[in-house]
This record gives C-alpha cells, sequence and structure tokens, in this order.
C-alpha cells in the first residue's frame, strides 16, 4: 500500500488549479449519471451514487450540479450515454496501471491509452494481467499533523475501519467500500479534517522506481488521469517522496 497516499495527495494538490478542477468536476458528474442511470436516483438505496456524491461534495461541486447529473442518469434530463470499460497495463519498470474509463466512443479512448502508454515506457495489457495485484477498499488519508492519533483511531475503528496505517506524513483509513460513507461521517462529526475520500483499488504489493523509469511513471499517470474519457488510474509504483516533489 506504501505510496498510494502520496499519489492522492498529489492528485489533491493538483486539484486547486482551475482548470484542473473543470476537469475534475466532468469526471465526477459523468460518475453521478452513470451510478443514477444503473442503480436508481435515491443515494439511501444506491451505494455507488452515494459514494459519487461524498466525492463530489469533498471537492465542493454545487448541489445544483449533483442534482442535475443524478437527473440526466435517471432520464428526468436528456444526457450522453457512457459505457464503462477497465484497461490493464505495465509502466516503466513493470509497474501495474489500472485505468477506469467512462466513455461514448471505445475505440477512441482505447486508442488514447494505447498511445499514452507507448510514449511514457509502458504498453497497454490484456484483461487480468494485472487486475489480480489490486483490492477495491474504502480509503480515508488524513495528515498526521491535524489529529491525534489515538482519536483518529477510536473514532475510525468504532465507526467500522478495517484498519489504520501511517505512510509518510499521513494516516490512511482503510474499510470495506460499502463502509466508507459511514466512517468519512463519523470523521467529520469529529471535526478531523481529510484530504481524501474515496473507494479505491489498493495495490497489494508494490514496485520501487526511481530515476528516469520514475519520471516516466508521472508523466504516465497525469496523462492519463488528464484524458477526459478516464475517470480513475491506479498504479503499484512506489516513488520516493523527493522525486516527487521535484517533478
Amino acid at each position: 500500500m506504501s505510496g498510494h497516499s502520496k499519489w492522492s495527495s498529489i492528485k489533491h494538490k493538483k486539484a486547486a488549479t482551475d482548470a484542473k478542477r473543470g476537469k475534475i468536476f466532468t469526471k465526477l458528474i459523468k460518475e453521478i449519471t452513470v451510478a443514477a442511470r444503473m442503480g436508481g436516483g435515491d443515494p439511501e438505496a444506491n451505494p455507488r451514487l452515494r459514494t459519487a456524491i461524498l466525492a463530489a461534495k469533498s471537492e465542493n461541486m454545487p448541489k445544483n450540479n449533483i442534482d442535475r447529473a443524478i437527473k440526466k442518469g435517471t432520464g428526468e434530463l436528456e444526457g450522453v450515454n457512457y459505457e464503462e470499460s477497465i484497461y490493464e497495463g505495465y509502466g516503466p519498470g513493470g509497474a501495474a496501471v489500472l485505468v477506469e474509463s467512462l466513455t461514448d466512443n471505445k475505440n477512441r479512448t482505447v486508442a488514447d491509452i494505447r498511445n499514452i502508454f507507448s510514449k511514457n515506457g509502458g504498453s497497454l495489457g490484456e484483461n487480468g494481467c494485472v487486475a489480480w495485484m489490486f483490492e477495491k477498499r474504502g480509503y480515508i488519508a488524513i495528515e498526521s499533523k491535524a489529529v491525534d492519533e489515538e482519536v483518529l483511531m477510536e473514532t475510525a475503528l468504532e465507526a467500522g475501519a478495517d484498519d489504520i496505517r501511517e505512510d509518510d506524513s499521513n494516516f490512511e483509513v482503510i474499510t470495506v467500500p460499502e463502509d466508507l460513507n459511514a466512517v468519512k461521517e463519523a470523521i467529520d462529526n469529529a471535526s478531523i479534517p481529510c484530504i481524501v475520500a474515496e473507494v479505491t483499488m489498493l495495490p497489494q504489493s508494490t514496485t520501487n522506481l526511481v530515476g528516469k523509469e520514475a519520471e516516466q511513471m508521472v508523466r504516465l499517470m497525469d496523462m492519463l488521469e488528464d484524458n477526459d474519457d478516464i475517470q480513475k488510474v491506479y498504479t503499484n509504483a512506489d516513488i520516493p517522496q523527493d522525486i516527487l516533489d521535484n517533478l
């Protein structure tokens, strides 16, 4: 799991710019729309929609945007029909990469993804080649300096968290996906500020990268995450914090 909070923290910092925030809103609206289309517009009866709304609120998305996205999913408003796909591949140094997409043109998307991999020292693989290296989990990251460890442990574990670990300057709270919302609500009620709260794919082991391979990996992740058809990107690459700071 080492390294996951680094990527999450970097994405959070990058999102501070208006351009990045616009892209994040677009991706969140897609996810809300698809979640509502597949499971209905009631978040209490639709866990995926509930998680998508949590993610949108954590990015300060206006309620009107969330409501419109739900209505597009339920058919109350006209919307685009997106298809879900998962792509798997290898980055520099053999690091595993998992890509989730929502697109209205799968041919365009797969061509773009293959091109991004090849430009950055990686290769697109077959279905199943790396997915087994990841586990779907609820994930909350909190800056270590922002909370007392004992308070966090008591709050999170009582709310149903499975584990709490420390990675560099962050605490990582791990849950089963279904318990993420309850644990996040308990942490919020305790006035503990979160950096990230999401359902994610956590790597079971990591691949350490340095030098040119580390630089290529960061570029690969950046280009994938900047693509409008790609929702989320996961990797088991672990890059030293000083290299990430320089990049």
